[in-house]
């Protein structure tokens, strides 16, 4: 997974802590947005394991922690709804400004809350998804329902939250009464999913149903049976992610690549734009090869060389199992570890001469099964009979021209 560590301000002066996390194998085509859950961080696990669905699917995801939390500066007793709002509107500007307006939004418990306020306001965005939401702010009254009285009588209180202190003041309280839910879902024309575990004994499972009640179409729901509220388990963050992944890819604008048409067996194709990450065509199978960072690539696939290399572990494999079968030798797994480089060597029939570049593939081969010493050093030997290998020890032609 790759990312980037960022950091913006928001309206109030304060840095806010932010990664945003991009595809391998490609550059973004949309860009989303995460609101963790209350109290919680952009770095809660579920987080991590519904980014990498997304990811696979092109779309980039930027995830903050709000104002007092986590990495980012202020103070926790000062924020408020408004201010996770505030906070998720600069996430959208620096997105705007940086990289590209967000269209999807993603908001985990009270994040989810806000994402459908915010989504109201910010225009790029086309689908909001939530996760176990509570239809209305005010619902995480009740993780300090015991210290309501202490918090409107001296105007404060510290609560225990998921085994941490927090300090909440009454302005907390105060503001969640300003945000009505239904106001702004009935103004929200926009595409919505709905994701919510009936076993959730945080945010129970009727809050799903309020959200989806009032609602405009586009909407639907998705139930996560059996996750808990922080979905701990990994295959239930996963499986969320994919949900959102694959509903998302309906409201967004997924640019199609013309696919390369095959005069021979290999085609292979680099635009200008492209850098070096190119498009190959093997039959109907699609690749991408690249370079590596360091030598200006996007390292969205294998390098030449990488390929070569695993051409020639790919034949290895193959031509050993062959053989092995023709034999009846009981071998199960093959696996083969390649490194190519370049090193220098002495020209040997001139000694006296200039030192040359050669070509290394350094590999090496696990064999796994029943097999005696003779038949391994046989298989060894079987090795460098691989027709790949063949081919690279031999006299080759590269017969080039241009098309008509």
């Amino acid at each position: 997974m790759k990312y980037q560590k960022v950091k913006f301000y928001n309206k109030n002066g304060y840095q806010l802590s932010a990664r945003i996390e991009l595809p391998v194998n490609q550059h973004p085509h949309t860009f989303a947005i995460f609101a963790h859950c209350f109290t919680c961080t952009k770095n809660l696990p579920a987080v991590r394991h519904i980014s990498r669905a997304l990811i696979k699917e092109g779309i980039a995801l930027l995830r903050f922690d709000f104002t007092g939390l986590g990495e980012s500066e202020g103070d926790f007793a000062d924020t408020n709804f408004s201010t996770n709002l505030n906070d998720i509107y600069a996430t959208a500007d620096f997105l705007k400004e940086n990289y590209q307006a967000p269209e999807i939004l993603v908001g985990h418990s009270l994040g989810g809350s806000a994402m459908l306020h915010a989504a109201c306001q910010i225009e790029s965005v086309v689908a909001v998804a939530t996760v176990g939401a509570p239809y209305n702010p005010i619902h995480v009254h009740h993780l300090f329902s015991d210290n309501l009285e202490e918090i409107d009588a001296e105007g404060q209180a510290k609560v225990n939250i998921g085994g941490r202190p927090f300090m909440v003041k009454k302005q907390f309280l105060d503001d969640l009464q300003n945000h009505s839910p239904f106001e702004k879902l009935r103004n929200l024309r926009k595409a919505v999913l709905v994701l919510h575990s009936p076993q959730d004994r945080t945010v129970e499972i009727e809050n799903a149903a309020k959200i989806y009640s009032a609602a405009f179409h586009p909407k639907s729901f998705v139930s996560l049976d059996g996750a808990d509220h922080l979905l701990s388990k990994k295959e239930d963050a996963l499986y969320t992610g994919d949900m959102i992944a694959a509903w998302a890819k309906r409201y967004i604008n997924i640019p199609k690549k013309e696919a390369l048409k095959v005069d021979k067996e290999v085609a292979v194709r680099l635009d200008k734009e492209d850098g070096f990450t190119t498009d190959i065509m093997v039959r109907q199978h699609a690749l991408i090869a690249d370079e590596p960072e360091n030598v200006g690539g996007n390292d969205f696939g294998p390098s030449p060389y990488d390929l070569v290399a695993s051409g020639l572990g790919a034949c290895t494999v193959m031509t050993l199992h062959m053989y092995a079968r023709r034999k009846k030798w009981d071998l199960e797994e093959v696996t083969v570890h390649l490194e190519h480089y370049k090193d220098y060597a002495a020209d040997f029939q001139n000694p006296e001469g200039k030192q040359s570049k050669i070509d290394h593939f350094d590999r090496v081969i696990e064999l796994e099964g029943n097999l005696d010493e003779k038949q391994k050093q046989r298989l060894l030997e079987i090795a460098d009979k691989c027709p790949v290998h063949r081919t690279l020890h031999n006299e080759v032609k590269v017969v080039t021209r241009l098309k008509k």
